[in-house]
């Protein structure tokens, strides 16, 4: 199951239940996965410009906070 936790511009944020502790950032182009641990960095990219990965991970750094609170409420902290 994907569950969207931000939509910031034309990327969406979700995550799927079965996965680990990354985030996917789809765009109209493509998408991005991208761990969020130890820091936010880049997992896979298919489609994207390096200017699009890099809008991405701003946004995913932006809503940090969102994307571990939403994590941790369905699989604990």
């Amino acid at each position: 199951m994907a569950t969207t936790i931000v939509r910031a511009g034309q990327f969406r944020l979700f995550f799927f239940s079965r996965e680990e502790t990354r985030v996917h950032a789809a765009h109209p182009e493509g998408e991005a996965k991208f761990w969020l641990t130890p820091s936010v960095h880049l997992a896979t990219n298919i489609g994207l410009s390096g200017f699009q990965i890099r809008q991405a991970q701003a946004v995913v750094e932006a809503h940090i906070q969102e994307i571990q609170d939403a994590w941790n409420r369905p699989f604990g902290g």
